[in-house]
């Protein structure tokens, strides 16, 4: 899988799991859904993504955006 793909699934998953915890545990569990959609929003416009830095450095396979 590349990397483009692992975020899209991270990201996903992160904003998912959020969302599920603030309706269950606590409402505080919001924030780490806004904290991913404003990073994907950041990275949209700047093309700086911090978890592709690190898929990087880890050894995994590049796609179209962040080669």
């Amino acid at each position: 899988m590349t990397i483009d793909r692992l975020i899209l699934v991270f990201a996903g998953t992160m904003i998912l799991l959020g969302t599920v915890l603030a309706a269950t545990v606590s409402m505080k569990f919001l924030l780490l859904t806004g904290f991913v959609g404003a990073n994907l929003l950041q990275s949209a416009f700047t093309g700086f993504c911090p978890l592709a830095k690190v898929l990087k450095r880890a050894g995994c396979r590049t796609g179209h955006l962040y080669s």
